[in-house]
């Protein structure tokens, strides 16, 4: 996003952010996040970031049954960037977040027109802004651990794309669809580096219980 000249700075990122808390949703730096809003408060909620900075956090409440209203949060967002737009007949919002930085929660401020907002901390997460280090990713290994945890959860897979898109590219993609538990995709959100995120992307594929449904491309809320 370096090049892009309307890409959010790490200056110009906001003291508070309007959240979207979905458990089992990761977005990560420089991932691409597919979401079919139609909520009235979610909708409100990208009217506005639409108009200030076109910023969302995205984050998971600590109990994904939680059936309160206002569900605790994780200490740990990501931030995305609506990069892509559409609003269907049925007045519903297809859009494509584009992860910015992580951020921790500070505290939680008064909700605006139904949604939530957090006042943020971005500065332990500074580092999402610069290149990710180079890692070294056994192709072969992943792609054989792939293949059983994708054919144990029914997911079909593009493997000449897997097999050829770069490290950081495909390992945050791989973090972010694969139907892992909250919890683990909490892990995967605030481990603190690309390798660590691989080390531990590995290690859930071999432990991965059989289970859950891809779904379609959008995330619904």
């Amino acid at each position: 996003m370096a090049d892009n000249p309307l890409a959010t700075r790490f200056e110009d990122l906001p003291v508070t952010l309007p959240v979207f808390p979905l458990a089992g949703v990761l977005l990560l730096p420089r991932g691409k996040l597919p979401l079919n809003v139609f909520e009235p408060r979610y909708l409100n909620m990208t009217r506005d970031a639409l108009g200030v900075g076109r910023l969302i956090g995205m984050i998971q409440p600590r109990d994904p049954n939680d059936p309160a209203d206002v569900p605790a949060l994780y200490p740990v967002g990501c931030a995305g960037r609506i990069t892509e737009f559409a609003e269907t007949d049925d007045g519903r919002f297809l859009m494509t977040l584009t992860g910015v930085c992580r951020f921790a929660v500070v505290e939680e401020i008064a909700a605006m027109r139904g949604y939530r907002r957090v006042k943020v901390d971005w500065t332990p997460f500074r580092d999402d802004f610069s290149p990710a280090e180079p890692i070294t990713l056994d192709r072969t290994r992943l792609v054989e651990r792939l293949r059983r945890y994708f054919d144990t959860q029914g997911i079909a897979a593009d493997w000449d794309g897997i097999k050829s898109s770069p490290d950081e590219r495909l390992v945050t993609t791989l973090a972010m669809v694969c139907p892992f538990e909250p919890s683990e995709k909490q892990a995967l959100l605030e481990i603190p580096t690309l390798s660590d995120r691989s080390d531990l992307l590995m290690a859930l594929l071999d432990m991965a219980a059989a289970g859950g449904d891809p779904g379609d491309d959008h995330v619904r809320h």
